[in-house]
């Protein structure tokens, strides 16, 4: 069966084009908008240059850039269905990380579209692609609702360190060693917005103890213990010149506006993913710990299991995997994780790590395995490893669509 490979450089406007036969030699070179129109005149000379060339098989790469390739690619496959068995047609969205490392292998290319799309061919052209584009709608639903989360959880993260940032110039002390377990906690932020550290310096025991009663709604066990330790923190604290006091006061009060509709924008996106989890069956929420949102952005990202043939291609997929280091009779014990993979696949398998370690004994216990096994980073490399041995439970529970057995029940 001959060949044709069509590389695609997609952009906002426009999309370059590059054919090739499957020895590399040039069929056509153009340009087509990203529109309707311009889809249909590259389906139209996709159909007509495959025919003059006699190629049945026809491959389609574009690099997965942004949102600007979603339409062409799925418009392909909807409109390259009806020509089928005639023609067999496959659709790859590729890492664009990996074609530019395929595009070093020629160190004298320039950089421009045409060149780009030409790339794109050819690395179709030498195979070891990814699995071809499916039908899948109610995955990309389901990832634009997740990828959004994400994104919205990472500002919420930036504006809260700008906001801790910014908490150091009003009242360093709280900054430093805050006596409250959250800082963005009801009781904490009323003293943030509506004291100073001299206030709570000059303040009575007795009517901070009161304040912090009234705004923690009587929940603390020691009142007076807090507001003794916050009146040290107020003593201590360095004092704001008076020309700083209202920007300062004013940039926490906003920066805090962002966060809180942030969150609350948060919610929202939650509330609709649960909703299209009603109708998509699956057993990562049998796992204690995974709930409707993390598994929602674990199955958005991994899409149909079978395109992993086992836990360690999903691994590599989600970038949790070690590179090995070994030359003759040297190898070494230090390996580094592939800063490769899919950014929210991992983003989800380490969140929905965190709070598995909170809830089941065997990932509690590898948890602390890992955690006591090095001096530095403990946490952050413990968490990534438990995401690592989460993988094969997902992988696992994705493939059989089991019910998770926790392991006090195992031993039953």
């Amino acid at each position: 069966m001959s060949q044709m490979l069509v590389g695609i450089d997609v952009s906002l406007r426009s999309h370059h084009v590059h054919f090739m036969r499957a020895d590399g030699a040039a069929l056509a070179d153009f340009s087509v908008s990203n529109d309707r129109t311009g889809a249909d005149t590259l389906i139209k000379r996709v159909l007509e240059t495959a025919e003059k060339n006699q190629c049945a098989h026809i491959q389609i790469g574009m690099e997965a850039t942004d949102q600007y390739s979603w339409h062409v690619a799925h418009y392909l496959q909807d409109q390259l269905k009806g020509y089928e068995p005639g023609y067999r047609c496959q659709i790859y969205v590729l890492n664009a990380r990996k074609v530019a490392r395929f595009k070093k292998g020629y160190d004298t290319l320039p950089k421009n579209d045409k060149i780009d799309a030409w790339v794109i061919a050819d690395h179709l052209r030498f195979g070891r692609l990814p699995s071809e584009m499916k039908e899948a709608h109610h995955y990309a639903a389901l990832q634009r609702l997740t990828r959004t989360r994400f994104h919205m959880m990472r500002e919420i993260g930036r504006n809260k360190t700008y906001f801790l940032n910014q908490l150091f110039l009003k009242f360093s002390g709280m900054r430093q060693d805050n006596p409250f377990s959250n800082t963005f906690g009801t009781t904490s932020l009323a003293v943030i917005e509506e004291l100073d550290p001299e206030t709570v310096a000059e303040m009575s025991l007795e009517d901070l103890t009161a304040f912090l009663q009234e705004r923690g709604r009587n929940r603390f066990a020691n009142p007076e213990e807090v507001a003794a330790y916050l009146q040290k923190l107020g003593r201590s604290s360095f004092r704001l010149n008076k020309t700083m006091e209202d920007p300062v006061n004013l940039s926490l009060s906003v920066t805090l506006s962002v966060i809180q509709h942030m969150e609350s924008q948060v919610k929202r996106l939650d509330k609709e993913i649960a909703k299209l989890m009603k109708g998509i069956p699956q057993t990562l929420t049998s796992v204690k710990g995974i709930g409707d949102v993390f598994a929602a952005g674990l199955i958005a990202e991994i899409g149909d299991i079978s395109r992993f043939k086992d836990h360690h291609a999903l691994a590599k997929y989600a970038g949790l995997s070690w590179n090995q280091h070994q030359s003759g009779e040297y190898e070494s014990e230090n390996t580094s994780r592939m800063r490769t993979g899919n950014k929210y696949l991992r983003y989800y398998l380490i969140q929905a790590a965190e709070s598995i370690r909170k809830h089941d004994s065997e990932y509690k216990a590898f948890y602390l395995k890992k955690y006591n096994e090095v001096p530095n980073h403990k946490h952050k490399r413990a968490l990534v490893m438990t995401a690592r041995k989460l993988v094969r439970l997902v992988h696992s529970l994705l493939r059989t669509n089991q019910l998770y057995t926790p392991p006090e029940r195992r031993r039953d």
